[in-house]
């Protein structure tokens, strides 16, 4: 006798998972989630200890801790950006006409390494 798979319901991505999720302004998650995850990777390319990310960057190590978890709410787009400035990355801003005429623009992030 054979048995019965259950089948499970795929739903396709929108290639923002804070939009499929429901988050409320899901593209400036998005952006300050891209954002953390770059300031995190120059933590470690860097070989920084959260203490001296702390002394680095003018915050306490709880909230370096914060961040590298994902923990986002406490931090500005703006005050990431100045975090990128002290461990030594530019930031570079362009505006351009949204990808699809007729309709409102997002926010993206793109980091070079």
């Amino acid at each position: 006798m054979k048995k019965a798979l259950n089948t499970v319901d795929v739903i396709e991505s929108s290639g923002n998972v804070f939009a499929d999720l429901g988050v409320s302004d899901p593209q400036e998650a998005l952006a300050k989630a891209k954002l953390a995850s770059r300031i995190c990777q120059l933590l470690k390319e860097q070989g920084l200890t959260q203490t001296k990310a702390a002394e680095i960057l003018g915050l306490d190590q709880p909230k370096i801790s914060a961040l590298v978890r994902g923990k986002l709410k406490g931090f500005s787009t703006d005050r990431l950006f100045r975090f990128l400035n002290d461990l030594g990355q530019e930031v570079e801003i362009v505006v351009r006409p949204a990808r699809k005429a007729g309709r409102r623009g997002g926010v993206d992030v793109l980091a070079t390494v």
